[in-house]
């Protein structure tokens, strides 16, 4: 089973994508965080195979939230997540680290079709 992290401020994005994943049986949430600082301090713990990272955070942008970890050697998978979806920030989202980026709204089909194409 695949080790996912959520960051997200939003308990309703946490809740939805820990459902759908989690029903999968493929998919095993092993910490969520509501700010960037968590989201980093648990996957240097964790280590997890997948990350779901909300673009717009309290304490920090996603996207820097991206860098920082691959700067600190996290080679988890990572899915930016966020209600902006210009092409600019997608593509900024990607050339830092992230393998894909879902714009809000999304079904939770989605989601989990989007995570299985990445393993």
């Amino acid at each position: 089973m695949k080790k996912v992290l959520i960051v997200d401020d939003s308990m309703y994005m946490r809740t939805m994508i820990s459902s759908a994943l989690s029903s999968t049986g493929r998919y095993e949430v092993i910490a969520q965080a509501g700010t960037g600082s968590q989201g980093i301090e648990l996957a240097l713990e964790h280590e997890p195979d997948l990350i779901t990272m909300d673009n717009i955070l309290p304490d920090m942008i996603g996207i820097d939230i991206v860098k920082e970890l691959r700067a600190e050697g996290v080679d988890s998978k990572i899915i930016m997540i966020s209600a902006v979806g210009q092409d600019d920030v997608i593509q900024e989202g990607k050339a830092n680290g992230a393998q894909d980026y879902l714009v809000k709204p999304f079904t939770p089909e989605i989601l989990v079709e989007r995570v299985d194409k990445l393993f």
